[in-house]
């Protein structure tokens, strides 16, 4: 049975577990379910609810993450995941991430009383995903598969309450096997994994596609906290050869690093670039004050490597040419590297296939933005992924998924498990 042929009934289940939670992590506009903490906790305490209602098993890893199944499928074989993440940005929308989570719980919903016309299932409600509250992304995905650095842990929450590894401590993690760098999964057992996600871009909206396939996703160089140092002085004092204005300097560096963006596209190069951070500090900036030091955060994304690091050294280059020409200097703090990644091709064909038996042409679309997909990608683990058109952008209280679109897209999901999954040789953990 499709989900399409029962989707009254799962379209009101669907509904029903988005508005709950929505409620439950309402902050202002938005939602608010911070990684690692009680929004988090919050969402994933009404997912076990409603897997319990549902009859399906379910068990939390040392990560925290929370894993669903039907009881009833003990088979051995590899299974698929299709999983996403539960956390939020401060006051983000509701539908990023969760949507995922929940287009698995249908399909498990789907499976039951035919799971072996399908290889086994198992839904996964991830932790930690965003970035905006450790400066880290991805934290219970590589948690899981061992790939989160024991450094991370002492990574500062964005407003200075401890660390974390002190959030993960207070909900349970195994820190130490998260120091230990210890897998809390067999890689091996894991045959796919899928993920359902809003679009975060405009281009589907623009394009009247419903749904779509994401053929790769990008990675990033990122720092979040630079800061640039210069001379702090008397606005009517000193004269321009005389200053070392650190605003001045920034603002130097990202015009420079603008064109050279700029000449990266025209050659044909898949980048973004964003400096989201940019301030003098509120504690002594003032209008008759040369700026002293500026703070900024400095992100580039790409779908390759060989661009990031290019673009990398072109910045810090640059760097060195202002720091010797405006008597400035930038200090950097740990740099972050998360790696690109590319969907499966098998799976990407067999969503087409899905499509195509409803009649569908599915569009190929690159992903932008970062998700756990691509952890599990560069673990050796197939992945794919499914957008749903989303009319607002992510990351805002806004989020607009209808939700035939999301029925569209977990249908195609349930289709394409369907008969065998694709084959894989069992892979280690690296780190």
């Amino acid at each position: 049975m499709t989900i399409s042929r029962t989707s009254s009934l799962l379209r009101d289940l669907a509904q029903t577990i988005l508005a709950e939670i929505r409620e439950a992590t309402r902050d202002g506009l938005g939602v608010t379910r911070e990684s690692y903490g009680a929004g988090e906790e919050a969402a994933l305490r009404i997912l076990e609810s409603h897997a319990e209602r549902l009859g399906l098993a379910y068990e939390r890893d040392g990560a925290q993450n929370l894993w669903m199944w039907l009881p009833q499928d003990q088979r051995p074989d590899p299974f698929v995941t299709i999983g996403s993440h539960v956390d939020s940005v401060p006051q983000g929308g509701n539908f990023d991430g969760l949507a995922g989570v929940v287009c698995g719980m249908l399909v498990l919903s789907s499976l039951r009383g035919h799971h072996e016309d399908a290889p086994p299932v198992r839904v996964l409600a991830l932790r930690g995903e965003e970035s905006a509250w450790y400066g880290k992304a991805y934290m219970g995905s590589l948690a899981l598969l061992g790939r989160l650095p024991a450094s991370a842990l002492n990574m500062p929450h964005r407003g200075g309450q401890g660390t974390l590894g002190d959030a993960m401590a207070r909900c349970g993690v195994d820190i130490e096997a998260v120091r230990r760098a210890e897998p809390m999964i067999d890689p091996a057992r894991m045959g796919a994994y899928l993920e359902l996600h809003i679009e975060q871009g405009p281009v589907m909206v623009a394009r009247q596609w419903p749904v779509a396939a994401v053929t790769g996703i990008r990675g990033n160089i990122r720092h979040n906290h630079v800061r640039c140092i210069g001379e702090t002085g008397h606005s009517g004092a000193v004269p321009r050869w005389l200053r070392k204005d650190a605003l001045l300097a920034v603002a130097e560096l990202l015009s420079r690093m603008d064109e050279h963006w700029r000449v990266l596209l025209q050659m044909g190069m898949d980048l973004v670039m964003t400096s989201g951070i940019c301030s003098t500090p509120q504690q002594s900036h003032a209008v008759s004050v040369i700026p002293g030091e500026v703070q900024l955060s400095f992100e580039v994304r790409s779908q390759d490597t060989q661009t990031l690091e290019r673009f990398y050294t072109l910045m810090r280059d640059e760097c060195r040419a202002i720091e010797a020409s405006r008597g400035v200097r930038f200090e950097f703090d740990e740099r972050l590297f998360t790696e690109p990644a590319t969907m499966d091709p098998a799976w990407i064909a067999k969503l087409e296939s899905a499509a195509a038996q409803t009649g569908m042409a599915l569009e190929r679309i690159p992903s932008g933005a970062g998700h756990d997909a691509s952890v599990f990608a560069n673990a050796g683990i197939p992945s794919a992924m499914v957008f749903i058109r989303n009319a607002n952008g992510s990351h805002n209280p806004h989020e607009a998924m209808d939700i035939e679109d999301f029925l569209l897209g977990t249908d195609l999901l349930h289709r394409a498990l369907n008969g065998t999954i694709p084959p894989r040789q069992p892979t280690s953990v690296t780190n």
